[in-house]
């Protein structure tokens, strides 16, 4: 399986860990990563610009589909915000008219958006490509200790037309799914498709904060040794804040968070350290040791 690579902005600077750790994760999988083929994307613009310019995300989007449809290949992302403002771009340009409007811009650059080239999240290639009898045969290691809590966030859930729930049902359970097929048990919890607070954080720093804590303690106090996330804005609101939000609420937290690829990488029997699963601010020693490795 071959994919034109776009791992989004925060792959490439606030969390470098979820880069490596797909990287590594995708040879053993046997999916092939073509980054040339997007080396000159866009940011998709995460929401917030399509809320002051929708024409003008919509074409940043297009664009960016239209490079990999240039190369005739399907697009792979690690990043469930890009994955869901790109499904909804593409479900706008349904519209003919739409799409002819935002296709004479792109002209200028002798590409065209037709719509056939499909993107996919990480996470739904390795449910609905790999599958669970090829997934389950190639890990190495089973994490049968932990119990995990999946926290998808807003855009790999919703809109669910947008995002063809009604066409791969698969999706609305795919994270659960997952963590099952490494051998986890699935920590259910009330916040598990609740937003984690990031888009909010720079208006309303303390209402962002108590639904980092509310989703984390929420988790934990149900059992887990850590959160899984698809999304990489979702990980660093969880992660980084978390120590903030729980000295607001006045308690003890501490609980672990970590990217799909992470979780991934551990079953397929990567050390921990290729993963780079020892950089992330919440501690992951205990989670580790559970697993008898060392960070």
């Amino acid at each position: 399986m071959k994919f034109a690579f776009f791992p989004g902005c925060v792959a490439k600077g606030a969390a470098p860990e979820l880069y490596t750790s797909t990287v590594k994760v995708a040879e053993i999988l046997g999916i092939e990563l073509d980054e040339k083929a997007m080396e000159s994307a866009s940011c998709t613009g995460a929401g917030v610009l399509q809320e002051k310019n929708q024409l003008l995300g919509d074409t940043l989007n297009a664009r960016n589909i239209a490079l990999a449809e240039k190369q005739n290949l399907p697009i792979l992302t690690i990043c469930s915000t890009c994955q869901g403002v790109m499904s909804q771009a593409e479900q706008r340009l349904e519209n003919e008219e739409y799409r002819a409007q935002i296709n004479e811009t792109l002209k200028e650059e002798g590409l065209e958006y037709t719509g056939k080239t499909p993107t996919r999240h990480l996470l739904w290639i390795i449910v609905e490509e790999i599958g669970e009898k090829k997934f389950k045969s190639l890990v190495k290691r089973k994490l049968e200790t932990l119990n995990l809590a999946p926290f998808y966030g807003c855009y790999l859930v919703r809109p669910s037309k947008a995002l063809k729930f009604y066409e791969n049902p698969e999706r609305e359970t795919c994270l659960e799914d997952l963590t099952e097929w490494v051998g986890a048990k699935v920590t259910d919890f009330p916040g598990s498709k609740a937003c984690c607070g990031f888009p909010i954080l720079t208006v309303n720093e303390k209402a962002a904060l108590k639904m980092v804590g509310n989703h984390t303690s929420s988790a934990k106090d149900l059992g887990a040794d850590a959160m899984v996330t698809p999304c990489p804005l979702c990980h660093l609101n969880l992660d980084q804040y978390q120590n903030r939000a729980a000295g607001m609420m006045k308690r003890e937290i501490d609980l672990p968070i970590i990217h799909v690829p992470q979780l991934v990488g551990l079953a397929l029997g990567l050390d921990p350290k290729e993963l780079r699963i020892n950089k992330h601010i919440i501690s992951t020693k205990k989670l580790l040791s559970e697993l008898s490795l060392r960070p």
